[in-house]
């Protein structure tokens, strides 16, 4: 009983420290826009207070993913209490002011506050948002009325299971615009997992595929490649990267093609190099490079792609002379703190990986990598070897074959 009540309460601290850590960011973020904001011609102020109607044509808040939702409820707070503007007003530049990108369509994975705890450490703030919620019933109750089952699915406060603020729906309900980050995903967004909230407001969902910055994963880290499409599009492409379709008048460039596949086997090689520096490797720069780059997660599937790892090493050493393509596995990405599955699963395939590159008879058919503290500086080297990415700075996460 003793274990399991302090468990408990280190459960209930990190919760409670990280509420404190996104108060924090959000809090010294609004300040320093709001402050901006009226050292700016637009924000001067006159007898009356500053005049805030120009504000969302001057400051656009994305909110990436749930855990900026708290500067909703922020922002009024200071139009509110601070700056003395009405409700209604106050709440019409927040909306104009925020827009949201939800990353996940899992529904464990959306975020989710106990109200206790808000209520404890920031009481105002819940209030807020209780006004928030009513206002947004009173909406649909009219436009669906003796719909009551919608109006628990929509509601910014959830009561089974404990009451919970759903942030998810503190992002759609403050916010002009949603959106996805690819087509399919936006998709399921808008006719799935916030439906209610589309039909609502079908306007408000949008797509907006990720991508990436050509600058720092091309022109930086892949040089060669880079000299080389300039050498047949020209440079604009960098500012303008619709021109890459000019490319395709090139498939049947044989001399091109290959000078492309030397670029990239160039880049395997460093690569390469690079990895038997760092990890004691010795990795065939010839092979199949099988990369899987995303925080480590039961859903993430890392464990699968261990297994089949396992897989073809027991086919290796069945059958040593039978043919089979060389395939080194890199796996990378960071777990949680006190998510002890995804721990058990780096160290399952830092296992995994001391028996695969320790067999002679495998030799340099099969290795296994695990990418240690994976980051940005790493996904850069990484970047040269790569045809896609799925995310700025490879962060969102990849899956690869070479």
């Amino acid at each position: 009983a003793l274990s399991l009540s302090l468990s408990g309460l280190k459960f209930f601290e990190g919760k409670e420290l990280r509420l404190k850590q996104e108060y924090f960011v959000v809090a010294a973020t609004l300040q320093d826009v709001i402050r901006r904001f009226k050292a700016s011609k637009l924000g001067s102020s006159s007898s009356a207070g500053t005049a805030f109607d120009a504000f969302p044509d001057q400051v656009a808040i994305q909110l990436n993913d749930t855990h900026p939702a708290l500067a909703i409820p922020e922002l009024m707070r200071i139009f509110v209490d601070i700056e003395k503007l009405p409700w209604s007003k106050a709440w019409e530049i927040t909306q104009k002011t925020f827009a949201y990108t939800n990353h996940t369509v899992l529904p464990e994975a959306l975020e989710r506050w106990p109200v206790e705890l808000v209520e404890n450490l920031l009481p105002r703030h819940l209030q807020i948002i209780y006004e928030m919620n009513q206002k947004h019933l009173d909406k649909i109750a009219t436009l669906f009325p003796k719909d009551v089952d919608r109006l628990r699915r929509m509601s910014l406060i959830e009561e089974e299971g404990g009451k919970r603020i759903n942030m998810a729906h503190l992002c759609i309900v403050g916010s002009h615009a949603v959106n996805g980050v690819a087509k399919i995903h936006s998709d399921i967004v808008k006719n799935q997992v916030f439906k209610d909230f589309s039909e609502l407001e079908p306007d408000k969902f949008q797509n907006k595929t990720n991508g990436i910055t050509p600058r720092r994963w091309l022109l930086l880290c892949n040089p060669g490649l880079a000299e080389l499409i300039a050498e047949k599009i020209g440079e604009d492409y960098v500012k303008d990267l619709s021109q890459l379709t000019k490319l395709n008048s090139f498939l049947g460039d044989d001399i091109f093609l290959r000078e492309i596949s030397n670029v990239k086997q160039e880049n395997k090689l460093k690569f390469s190099q690079f990895l038997e520096k760092e990890y004691k490797v010795k990795i065939n720069p010839s092979s199949m490079f099988d990369v899987q780059v995303k925080r480590i997660h039961e859903y993430k599937r890392q464990l699968l792609n261990c297994l089949h790892v396992v897989t073809m090493y027991n086919r290796i050493k069945k059958d040593p002379k039978k043919l089979f393509v060389p395939r080194t596995v890199i796996i990378g990405g960071k777990a949680a703190p006190g998510y002890h599955m995804a721990k058990l699963i780096i160290k399952l395939i830092t296992s995994v990986a001391e028996v695969v590159n320790n067999d002679p008879m495998v030799g340099s058919k099969l290795k296994l990598i695990f990418l240690e503290n994976y980051r940005v500086s790493l996904a850069e080297k990484g970047s040269a070897v790569l045809t896609n990415h799925a995310g700025p700075g490879h962060m969102l996460g990849m899956d690869y074959t070479l």
